[in-house]
């Protein structure tokens, strides 16, 4: 998985480059748009100057995205990028609004350009070209970093390439005659530039509403989890995005009779298989269960370990004082508990009784309360 550091500076050396070229072709479309006589080439000029605000912007929240957790934020702050790609989006959607405004405008009134020379044309096809490479080389990048904010940010580059390609097709069409083509193109692109400002928008909203991954993605992680040894299912599995990464809390069911320790195990084997196989999960909370807790909780209903302590301890006083335990194993099974209890050698001859006889004694007494499920007694010197 990549880092957090090198994202931050990938991400930070693609806008760089994309500002600087932003800077160059809007002087040069401001220039060349005046010497030539061509007003729509020098909007398209103000209009890639307009884009640095929008690349230093990118850099500031993809600067706040990536900072450390904090007791402010302990989740970490990749938030600010996705809130980051709806103010991006919302752009698309308002520069497109903008253009097909114009666009209609000058149609309904009829209104001409005045005929431009042909450095305009120049200028105008070498900005579809050099924001066209902008936008599939910021594209890969951000597809390759998994940021929505870089891809947002390509398809922002685009709209100047857009913006371009009608600026482009109105004046070879004002050259020509036939000036109301400019318009027409440009109310097409405009339409193209709000559907991808609402898919990025409409992307980010829902991550910012904890929406759950694709069912198919939830599927494949479901699989992989019942691939780890030890694992006998999961469920309550909870999924969400942050930032591009997948934060995941699952339930992950394992033998009633394990230890503590290696049903833990278990689930740190669980983690590291998931992140294995899905590069884009970041952060991973399970609970380990001994049995399906979507379906029935049973600590309302059965006793504790202090309480099951002091019924064990009344059911061995009641054979014979001397009787103690040296370790107690509590197995919480299908609304009983199971007891696993560990005793000295010198405890049975002190009393003058064998284990087995203890055992069935214990087992009588015990049998009457609702949540005795079943006693082992084990004896031999216990190890400290």
């Amino acid at each position: 998985m990549l880092s957090a550091e090198y994202r931050q500076r990938e991400a930070r050396r693609v806008t760089l480059i994309g500002s600087a070229l932003d800077a160059v072709l809007g002087i040069a479309k401001i220039i060349f748009g005046m010497l030539a006589h061509s007003h729509a080439l020098v909007a398209d000029g103000i209009h890639s100057l307009s884009d640095l605000a929008t690349d230093f912007m990118v850099i500031l929240v993809l600067k706040l995205a990536h900072k450390e957790p904090d007791q402010d934020h302990p989740y970490g702050h990749a938030r600010f990028e996705t809130l980051g790609t709806v103010m991006l989006g919302g752009l698309l959607i308002a520069v497109a609004g903008a253009m097909a405004y114009d666009s209609v405008s000058i149609m309904l009134s009829g209104q001409f350009l005045a005929t431009p020379g042909w450095a305009a044309l120049v200028v105008a096809a070498a900005s579809i070209i050099s924001k066209e490479w902008i936008y599939r080389y910021t594209l890969a990048a951000g597809k390759r970093l998994k940021s929505d904010l870089i891809i947002a940010n390509a398809w922002h580059s685009r709209t100047d390439a857009f913006s371009s390609i009608v600026v482009l097709i109105g004046i070879a069409g004002t050259m020509l005659g036939a000036s109301w083509l400019d318009a027409l193109t440009a109310v097409l692109v405009a339409l193209l530039v709000a559907k991808i400002g609402w898919d990025l928008c409409w992307k980010s909203v829902k991550e910012l509403v904890d929406t759950a991954l694709p069912e198919d993605q939830v599927r494949e992680i479901e699989d992989a989890v019942h691939g780890v040894d030890g694992v006998i299912s999961v469920h309550s599995l909870k999924s969400r995005l942050m930032g591009g990464q997948s934060l995941l809390e699952m339930h992950i069911q394992v033998d009633s009779h394990l230890s503590a320790s290696e049903g833990h195990y278990i689930g740190d084997a669980v983690v590291r298989t998931l992140k294995r196989r899905f590069d884009d999960i970041d952060q991973i909370i399970f609970h380990i269960d001994t049995y399906n807790d979507d379906e029935q909780l049973f600590c309302s209903t059965l006793p504790t370990r202090v309480e099951v302590e002091e019924t064990l301890q009344q059911a061995m006083s009641a054979i014979a004082p001397e009787l103690r335990w040296e370790a107690l194993t509590l197995h919480y099974v299908h609304a009983r508990i199971e007891l696993e209890v560990k005793m000295d050698k010198l405890t049975f001859s002190s009393c003058g009784l064998a284990a087995g006889e203890v055992q069935r004694k214990l087992r009588d007494t015990l049998s009457e309360r609702y949540w005795f499920g079943k006693l082992e007694l084990w004896q031999g010197v216990v190890d400290g």
